[in-house]
């Protein structure tokens, strides 16, 4: 304590100070006489409760979700019995899962007692993949089921099951499973592609090469918005068998090649001047994300351009869905971790790579950027 400047230290007393009030019952049953605490109090309170209840929350939008009820009432208002007659529950349950999905503002209950799509609930089916997300949630709970057997590292997740491919080319082989996987990954792309190129310009880019891009769901995004750009696509094979037809549904014919490979195994193809890393690094450890970036940096010609995007932890300013849901997530995989962006600044430093910029994101639980360049021979 000696070495902090006054300032700091009177900081820390006041700190000390409010949490010792907050803590206090005593103090809390004061604070309710005094309109101003009581306002500070009871909203502390309800954000305290909705931590609480924040799995029962998550759970009854799972329900909602595989019972398709939101789409149910997409194009009007419906009667409980109707509702619990097409979901085959019984009217009483039925009418508890409502309930609690207007008490989430996803469904709206209307004075006859029917129940209308929210504006909240509309967003929802309009979010691209955020369905299939939803769905895949019984993985992710049944792994956090006992969340301090998780940490202690005591469990066998089963999300290290479901993403294969992360272990290596030779994980990636079950047709099922991969087609699970790419599902998944294509539908919940949209919304990364939207944010990753509102905040990267790449006008000047001549070649892309997106590496891990599964089928191409990136890929097409970016030939949409950059009509002159040639496209590469790598991945594992078995992965990109499904690209060239979506690439050709999307227009791109004539203006894409497709590389299987194992960036573990084998060099990255060479002749794009920008090579993209999509939700890909998240999925690997330190050591793997510094062999791909190495691999990266031995592709790109001098002045190419590598480009990040994926959700980022806040690092010193922990952010509540990145450090919570994503980062979770990524340890359940068994390989990954969710990182700060300052955390892929430096793994892109060690690897060689000068010029970092950051882009924070503007949905960071969608995706953050980081870019840099690969310097010349000169320099």
């Amino acid at each position: 304590m000696s070495a902090l400047r006054p300032s700091a230290r009177g900081g820390l007393r006041l700190s000390r100070l409010g949490l010792r009030l907050a803590g206090s019952r005593r103090f809390q049953l004061i604070a309710e006489r005094v309109p101003f605490l009581r306002h500070i109090g009871r909203r502390e309170g309800d954000e305290l409760f909705d931590i609480v209840a924040g799995f029962v929350h998550s759970q009854v939008l799972f329900a909602l979700v595989e019972l398709r009820v939101l789409h149910m009432v997409a194009d009007g208002p419906q009667p409980v019995p109707v509702l619990a007659a097409k979901a085959g529950l019984p009217v009483e349950r039925m009418q508890l899962l409502l309930q609690g999905g207007a008490a989430l503002k996803l469904l709206r209950r209307l004075r006859d007692g029917r129940f209308d799509l929210a504006v909240r609930g509309a967003a929802f089916l309009a979010v691209p993949g955020l369905e299939s997300m939803v769905g895949h949630h019984g993985v992710l709970y049944r792994d956090l089921a006992d969340p301090v057997a998780f940490l202690r590292g005591e469990t066998e997740p089963e999300l290290a099951r479901f993403w294969p491919y992360v272990f290596g080319a030779a994980g990636a082989t079950d047709p099922e499973v991969t087609a699970k996987y790419s599902r998944l990954m294509t539908e919940s792309q949209g919304l990364v592609a939207e944010d990753a190129l509102r905040l990267v310009d790449l006008m000047g880019v001549r070649r892309l090469m997106d590496v891990g891009g599964g089928t191409g769901a990136f890929l097409a995004a970016v030939g949409r918005a950059y009509p002159l750009m040639e496209l590469m696509l790598f991945d594992l094979p078995v992965v990109v068998e499904a690209a060239p037809a979506r690439l050709n549904a999307a227009g791109l014919a004539g203006r894409f090649s497709v590389h299987g490979g194992s960036f573990r195994d084998d060099p990255l193809p060479v002749g794009a001047d920008a090579i993209s890393l999509v939700r890909v690094l998240f999925d690997h450890s330190d050591e793997t994300v510094k062999l791909l970036l190495a691999r990266v940096r031995e592709a790109l010609p001098p002045e190419g351009r590598v480009i990040i995007a994926e959700a980022m932890s806040g690092g010193a300013t922990p952010h509540r869905e990145t450090d919570t849901y994503m980062a979770f997530y990524t340890a359940a995989m068994g390989t990954g971790r969710t990182r700060s962006a300052a955390e892929i600044a430096q793994l892109l430093t060690q690897q060689g790579f000068a010029g970092v910029k950051i882009f924070p994101g503007f949905r960071p639980y969608v995706t953050s950027a980081v870019t840099a360049v690969r310097p010349s021979d000169a320099s």
